[in-house]
Order: C-alpha cells, then sequence, then structure tokens
C-alpha cells in the first residue's frame, strides 16, 4: 500500500475545540486550561501512510477501529522558527485530506500510563486524494484558516459535518509551533487533528451503531479538496 506521496514526517495537532471538548465531556473531564495556551501535537508513523482506495483493518487485538474527519497541509521546502502570521505559509505545497485511523481500545488503555497514543494509531493513517496549492484556495483563506466544508459518511450514511473554519487554532500558530526550535522538511505532514463531529468516539458508537467493522466503506470529503475513500477489510494473516 504505498503513499499517494513521499512523507517524510507526520504530526498531528489537536486543533478544534468542539472536538476536544466534546470527547472529554463523554469521560466526565472539563477543558485543560493548558489546551488554549499551546497548540499540542503527536507524531505519527509515515511507514504506515495509505492512499485513496487502499484498504484499511484494525490492528491486532482490537475490537474499536475508528475514523478521523481532518486536514493536513504539506511541506514544500525547509522552514525553521517561521512565524505564526501568513508568511508562515510560504513553505506548503498545499492541503489535503487526512483519515487519522484510530483504535479506541487499544488507545484507552495506553493512554491511561500517562503517554501516547502511539500503538493505537500508527497502523494506518490514510491521505489525499490530492495536493491541492494554497493558491487555488485563497478565496476560502481568512484568519488563519481555511474556511471548508468537511463531511464523512459511512456505507454512503453521513456521520460527521463541520467546517475547516472553526478551528480554534490557526494554520499559522501550528506551523510556527512545528517549527519551533527544529527543522520542517520536503515531505513533512501536519495534521489539524479532528474536526468536530469528525469520528464515532465523539459521536459514541451507541449512537451510530457500534465501531467500524469489515466491509465498511468510509469516504472522507473537504470542499475543494475531493473525497478520501478506504474499505475496511479482515485483518490479513501477516
Amino acid at each position: 500500500m504505498p503513499a499517494p506521496f513521499p512523507v517524510a514526517s507526520l504530526r498531528d495537532f489537536y486543533a478544534f475545540e468542539q472536538h476536544v471538548k466534546t470527547c472529554r465531556g463523554h469521560r466526565g473531564l472539563e477543558m485543560l486550561p493548558q489546551w488554549y495556551q499551546v497548540p499540542v501535537f503527536y507524531f505519527s508513523n509515515p511507514v504506515a501512510i495509505i492512499g485513496n482506495g487502499d484498504p484499511v483493518w484494525a490492528p491486532a487485538g482490537s475490537n474499536a477501529l475508528d475514523y478521523e474527519l481532518e486536514l493536513a497541509c504539506v511541506v514544500g521546502k525547509a522552514a525553521r522558527d517561521l512565524p505564526a502570521d501568513d508568511s508562515a505559509l510560504d513553505c506548503l505545497s498545499g492541503f489535503t485530506i487526512m483519515n487519522d485511523w484510530s483504535a479506541r481500545d487499544i488507545q484507552r488503555a495506553e493512554m491511561a500510563v500517562g503517554l501516547g497514543p502511539s500503538k493505537s494509531k500508527d497502523f494506518a493513517t490514510s491521505l489525499g486524494p490530492r495536493i491541492v496549492p494554497l493558491s487555488e484556495l485563497r478565496d476560502v483563506y481568512r484568519d488563519g484558516r481555511l474556511h471548508l466544508e468537511m463531511m464523512a459518511t459511512v456505507n454512503g450514511l453521513k456521520y460527521s459535518h463541520g467546517n475547516a473554519g472553526s478551528m480554534y487554532w490557526t494554520w499559522p500558530q501550528i506551523l510556527a509551533h512545528a517549527s519551533r526550535d527544529t527543522e520542517l522538511r520536503p515531505g513533512d505532514v501536519i495534521g489539524s487533528g479532528t474536526v468536530g463531529t469528525g469520528c464515532i468516539l465523539e459521536l459514541t458508537p451507541e449512537v451510530v451503531g457500534g465501531w467500524l467493522k469489515p466491509g465498511d466503506v468510509v469516504e472522507l470529503t473537504i470542499e475543494r479538496l475531493g473525497t478520501l475513500r478506504n474499505i475496511v477489510v479482515e485483518r490479513p494473516h501477516l
């Protein structure tokens, strides 16, 4: 399952307040004040990138496969210590759709220890179907955000709907933080995090009828960027 383009590294942020607040609320938790102080992210696995149309399966031991509806940017030229203003976007080759596949049962266990996510996330991340340069999106870029409608369907049924413009953190803030004291390089991918309503964890499996299962077709659509489609299959005997 080759990557749709060479990926050097993969950072995934946590930029949508609605998603964070709702998921924490499901666990009886308030928002952390630190979330509003810095745009946090985790590193995922660039080796596990898959593309549009590729199959995906839950990792060993998981019965809680989930999708995550995200927007991602792709670095096109090296940059370091970027300012948190629109000039930071000059290093980008463009934007694409990202599905941060998640094994929620594994995630609960590993994050209870105080680290992660790791094995709950590094088995698959979908990117595609193409990279759209910022020059084609200037008319919907304002206040550091791309105002694009986002939707996820499972077997043709709408599960998620949001707008990329609802990000709390801006793309310049995200790029400035990602590049602080380090170098972003061509092929680095930076995800926005999940839009509000953008996963089964947030919607709850009780409401939507359960976690993903083999045979399910998951389609993530972002206005102007296209549709990223993957089919869930049984885990092969590797």
